[in-house]
């Protein structure tokens, strides 16, 4: 009887992701220069460097921009996709050189036989989450023990992209268990922040972040469930969004998550304008995924625009009762405040958070149904060591633990009881009249806050395994409201120092915690970034919101 052949060592394994990684950016043609072996921290110039005029020119456009070129035969699609595909190189990611090429010279070819493009993302270069199947490729969600998985198929997500012309370049990197604000595996290592390589990039989707940020992809797709896509753009100073659950296709990703409707998980864009993050969202709901995927919503996306005689309520929440955000986050909220004030079709109201840390409480007893089991064993398997967030969010976390049908139906019904109790607190922020119809007497809602702005984070990108706070993201999550990040500024140490003597008064132990993290020195020239969020649904609302104020108050600040 023939032995069993001894398990490999997980290092074993890890090593094999990082070559076949390694050699994926060695097929990259014309071949990059050696970079050094010490990087200054800060690396986003370092492709203005070495690329040439022209690939600089191209992957610094704006999505729409480039769109239009590579539609009207401006730019062909290989002469596009050799740029990006060399700038993602110097990023570091996952590189898919054999097939973006092959796709971009048909692509070029049908342009050429049609006189017209192939379709709406016709050569756009998309950079994928490794956690969204492409089919013959690895699967492996950040765990060692799934290195031999593979997609069958392609995600539903990306056939509808594919059919409109897009070109996938790259794959990037997510964290172990999916479940960290930060994204770290020990298949892949540590993804940093190319403003300061000792920092976080962000979680889970912080791939996708630092990617978009050195401009190695102009569109890239992420995943989110507590923050995911929000917190990886916010510390690298791009746009992220957040749509409501069941609009976007999500058949075809990898997850260990069982119960997982308990908190939706979602996919959605991260882009370096507010246009890219539109033009996903209008291209995938235009092919009516809904048909294949029936637990999606049949609504149509309905493009809305803002103008100057449109009045507007924007709510704002300084803080989320629980954790005070670092200086740096409260200064871009008040410039910002200052400047809605002065639109005249604009009003902004004070928002009280309502009760978040119950809010945390619901959500982390219904992340993990099995009591983190199925990821423990999943990790288990390969022999890979828990990493300190792992362990943070699954092991040291009080709410996690297995639950009964009776136990799993209490948590669900405080979920639906929050979610009746902050509509009644949202509604509370506007004027009400009576429904003469109605016989019970009862009130409907007029005039309620269009948008909330607030922090996406408490502070902007921190040092590694210290993103420790969910909650200015994942409150959304529960309460299932799109959300969308944005750039506003950068940290100023003088700007952003604490005043001699300053004691801060720490609204909990949590925001004591926080607070010890904040280093103006370390943050200076960091991105800040802020958040939008709206009501189930609106979507398109809060996009065309965000647009408008972006155009009339010329974000970015600074």
């Amino acid at each position: 009887m023939p032995r069993a052949q001894p398990k490999k060592p997980w290092q074993d394994i890890a090593k094999e992701a990082q070559n076949y990684r390694d050699e994926s950016i060695a097929q990259v043609e014309p071949k990059l220069p050696e970079l050094p072996d010490r990087l200054p921290e800060c690396v986003v110039n370092i492709p203005a460097q070495i690329l040439t005029p022209e690939e600089r020119e191209i992957t610094e456009t704006p999505t729409e921009v480039l769109l239009e070129l590579l539609a009207s035969g401006g730019h062909t699609a290989v002469t596009v996709i050799t740029a990006f595909l060399r700038r993602a190189a110097l990023a570091q990611k996952l590189l898919l050189s054999e097939r973006a090429l092959a796709r971009a010279k048909y692509l070029d070819a049908y342009f050429q036989k049609h006189n017209r493009p192939f379709g709406p993302l016709h050569g756009l270069p998309i950079s994928v989450k490794e956690q969204i199947g492409m089919k013959g490729l690895k699967l492996c969600a950040g765990y060692v023990a799934w290195w031999g998985k593979t997609a069958e198929e392609d995600a539903h997500l990306l056939k509808i992209l594919w059919r409109a012309g897009a070109v996938f370049h790259a794959r990037t990197t997510e964290p172990q268990t999916m479940m960290h604000l930060e994204t770290d595996s020990n298949l892949w290592g540590v993804t940093v922040n190319p403003y300061n390589v000792n920092l976080s990039a962000g979680g889970s989707s912080g791939g996708e972040g630092a990617l978009i940020s050195l401009m190695g992809s102009c569109l890239g797709i992420g995943t989110d469930i507590g923050g995911s896509i929000r917190v990886p753009a916010a510390h690298n100073g791009i746009y992220g969004f957040k749509p409501t659950a069941f609009r976007i296709p999500t058949a075809g990703w990898s997850s260990t998550a069982p119960s997982a409707d308990t908190i939706p998980s979602v996919i959605g864009p991260l882009s370096t304008s507010i246009a890219g993050i539109s033009l996903f969202m209008r291209t995938i709901i235009a092919a009516r995924p809904w048909l294949i995927e029936p637990s999606l919503i049949p609504l149509p996306w309905s493009p809305m625009q803002i103008s100057k005689n449109q009045d507007l309520k924007i709510g704002v929440m300084w803080h989320d009762g629980v954790v005070t955000p670092h200086p740096p986050i409260t200064r871009a909220l008040k410039m910002l405040v200052d400047r809605l004030k002065h639109l005249p079709n604009i009003e902004v109201v004070e928002f009280p958070a309502y009760l978040h840390d119950e809010a945390w409480a619901i959500l982390s007893s219904l992340y993990f149904t099995d009591g983190g089991k199925s990821n423990l064993a999943t990790i288990a398997t390969s022999g890979e060591p828990i990493l300190p967030l792992t362990e943070l969010i699954i092991q040291s976390n009080p709410c996690v633990r297995k639950l009964t049908m009776q136990q799993l139906g209490y948590w669900e019904e405080e979920r639906e009881e929050y979610r009746t109790e902050y509509a009644k607190v949202w509604n509370g922020t506007g004027t009400h009249r009576e429904v003469l119809d109605d016989d019970n007497g009862s009130e409907e809602p007029r005039r309620t806050m269009d948008v909330l702005l607030c922090a996406a984070s408490p502070g902007v990108a921190p040092r590694h395994n210290t993103s420790k706070y969910w909650s200015y993201t994942a409150q959304w999550n529960l309460l299932d409201f799109p959300a969308v990040v944005f750039p506003v500024g950068k940290v100023d140490q003088s700007l952003d120092a604490l005043e001699p003597g300053h004691r801060h008064e720490p609204l909990s132990d949590l925001d004591a915690d926080n607070w010890d993290l904040y280093d103006p020195e370390l943050s200076h020239n960091l991105p800040i970034s802020l958040q939008l969020v709206a009501r189930r649904f609106e979507d398109e609302k809060l996009l065309a919101i965000l647009e408008y104020i972006s155009q009339e108050i010329k974000l970015p600040l600074t």
